[in-house]
């Protein structure tokens, strides 16, 4: 196994009161990818910094390799001196950093490089900080919320990056999708302490629940195990005579344990407020427009929601979804066409940015529009601190300022808010971000169970899949034109359609071609007029699929090489040579097996 280059042991760090962290660790090993994970609040970015060197710990063992170089994403990042986000991003390189990746990655994080830091939205400014990042190809990239604010075109090229870096990766993200793909070992941070598991976040789960269930299993033997002595104690005949001193202290000492053990975190217990329902049609659009200049964000765009649907809107930053999604809620009129909705509608929102958040409100003024310590859910007058406490915010905090708290207690006092106001539809702009896992699957929970409608906006798959019966994307994701169209399904079944119809696409164009050949064959070349091709087309039909089976040997023998978890720190170069070759074949290899189709689809096409 190969050496640790950064190491964290034993960690102890308190913000008063109970410790954040108390004894968590951290090991990464050139080639790792570990994912961080943890409930809002356990003190995952915290370690993250430690990691970093931003924090000192209060006691623990920090071991950072002295050859090793070492990028922290920031939250915040502070673009203070610079005057175009292509200068803060090449601040980032060391000597002998390839100045030429700043442009790469700026160009395909969809930036140019001359913006001013402060004209930058949240979204840009995270797209800064990524590219000053990675730019540097370091040894450990430290990455906190990496996909927040970015569209799903940018969080799939953001994955192949990250995939094929040489850097060793620690992962916080609330993207399932993301961190299955992405990680190879999985560090939970739980009660101030960490376990490790080594594969990726897509075995975290089922471990974690045999961890839980194996840790309630011994709570209950030392509950046992306490009656036991106790018992001993009461009516033990040694007992009677002369008390056991050490066994007493045995005693003393599990019940101390068995007082002290502190369980997981509880989980949110939440449900919609259910309004007066609404009626059947919600919303009506009839070939609804919108355009900014010479600019089309919406073509002439049709679409019943009925009752009880869960839409998804999806596509990349800037393609109009937040304009499409105010068009048909009526809170912006379309250019042309009409938008109509329905009867008995009370509409509940979530917004990505958060600006119904007053910092300098305390989470009780908030939750009770500053009436007094209840607030009205389902019907029922609730104390403000019982109905806090459903949501995993603590009594202590009711009169807190919200500037104090993190991005994912945000979002999850913003949840509460909405979920005790009556509501037959729910807009849903962005919800996962700041999410923990935890509280995304109750999130998810409860739209699906949500008897309403729900209109949501969000680049997280994982979260699509198992909410909408419908997704609304961009005819043309990569081009974005103003055309918009409805697929049945979640995210995988919207890819699956358009992966379907361009298959389709292709056959038609493949047998157009071959066609065009067919018709066009006598007058060029007499010999293909008897149905056959030429000697050097069969030349090719007979030997391409030998040269496939070459390459995609060849390709075998590099994965099983670079299979070697060694590979990487002791020979580097070899490494980045294979990758390079890796992709030259691969490449090869769906040139020459699209090469052979066509000339199959001609041979049938000419023998008729």
């Amino acid at each position: 196994m190969a050496p640790p280059i950064l190491k964290l042991d034993d960690i102890v760090l308190t913000f008063g009161g109970t410790p954040l962290l108390n004894g968590a660790g951290l090991q990464v090993e050139p080639g790792d990818r570990v994912c961080l994970v943890g409930r809002n609040g356990s003190g995952k970015s915290t370690l993250l910094k430690i990691a970093a060197g931003l924090i000192e710990p209060q006691s623990g063992e920090v071991f950072r390799h002295p050859a090793s170089t070492v990028r922290y994403l920031e939250q915040a990042p502070d673009f203070a001196g610079y005057d175009t986000v292509e200068a803060y991003a090449e601040a980032g390189l060391g000597p002998g950093d390839d100045p030429y990746r700043v442009a790469y990655l700026l160009s395909h994080l969809g930036l140019t490089g001359q913006e001013h830091p402060a004209s930058l939205s949240g979204g840009e400014a995270r797209r800064a900080a990524l590219a000053r990042v990675m730019a540097p190809e370091p040894d450990i990239l430290l990455l906190d919320e990496p996909t927040n604010h970015l569209d799903l075109p940018t969080i799939e090229w953001l994955e192949g990056e990250l995939m094929k870096t040489r850097s060793a990766l620690v992962l916080i993200s609330h993207d399932r999708r993301f961190l299955e793909k992405v990680s190879n070992a999985t560090v939970w941070l739980d009660r101030g302490q960490s376990r490790r598991l080594d594969r990726g976040f897509a075995h975290f789960e089922a471990w974690r629940d045999e961890v839980l269930e194996a840790e309630e299993l011994e709570q209950h033997k030392l509950g046992k195990a306490i009656e036991r002595e106790e018992h001993w104690l009461r009516y033990g005949v040694t007992a009677r005579r002369k008390r056991n001193m050490r066994r007493l202290g045995e005693l003393q000492d599990m019940r101390s344990r068995h007082r002290g053990h502190k369980g997981p975190q509880g989980t949110v217990q939440a449900t919609v407020s259910d309004a007066q329902e609404s009626g059947k049609l919600v919303i009506e659009a009839e070939k609804i427009t919108k355009a900014y200049g010479d600019r089309t964000i919406v073509a002439p765009f049709s679409l019943r929601v009925h009752r009880g649907d869960c839409i998804g809107l999806v596509g990349p930053n800037g393609a109009g979804k937040t304009t499409l999604l105010k068009m048909l809620t009526g809170q912006l009129s379309p250019d042309s066409g009409t938008v109509k909705l329905g009867t008995n509608l009370e509409i509940a929102t979530l917004d990505q940015k958060r600006e119904d958040l007053n910092p300098e409100d305390s989470l009780a003024h908030y939750l009770t529009d500053g009436r007094g310590e209840t607030l009205l859910v389902n019907g029922e007058q609730r104390h403000v601190t019982g109905y806090m406490k459903e949501f995993l915010f603590q009594p202590e905090q009711a009169r807190t300022p919200i500037r104090n708290l993190s991005g994912g207690e945000r979002a999850r006092l913003m949840l509460a808010r909405i979920l005790s106001r009556p509501t037959n539809l729910l807009i849903l702009d962005e919800p996962t971000n700041d999410l923990d896992i935890e509280t995304l699957d109750l999130l998810q929970e409860m739209v699906a169970g949500f008897t309403g409608t729900v209109i949501l906006v969000s680049h997280d798959r994982d979260f699509l899949d198992r909410t909408v019966t419908s997704t609304i994307a961009p005819a043309d994701p990569e081009a974005p034109d103003g055309r918009w169209i409805e697929y049945a399904g979640g995210y995988s079944d919207m890819m699956a359609q358009r992966k379907g119809a361009a298959e389709e696409r292709k056959r038609a164009e493949k047998a157009e071609k071959a066609k065009t050949a067919e018709t066009a064959a006598p007058a060029a070349k007499p010999a293909n007029a008897k149905g056959k091709l030429s000697f050097k087309q069969k030349f090719a039909l007979e030997n391409l699929p030998k040269e496939i089976d070459k390459a995609q040997k060849d390709i075998a023998t590099r994965e099983a090489e670079m299979a070697d978890p060694n590979l990487f720190s002791k020979n580097p170069n070899r490494f980045a040579t294979l990758a390079k070759e890796l992709e030259t074949l691969r490449a090869e290899v769906a040139k020459k097996e699209e090469e052979w189709l066509e000339l199959e689809m001609l041979r049938e096409e000419l023998e008729g």
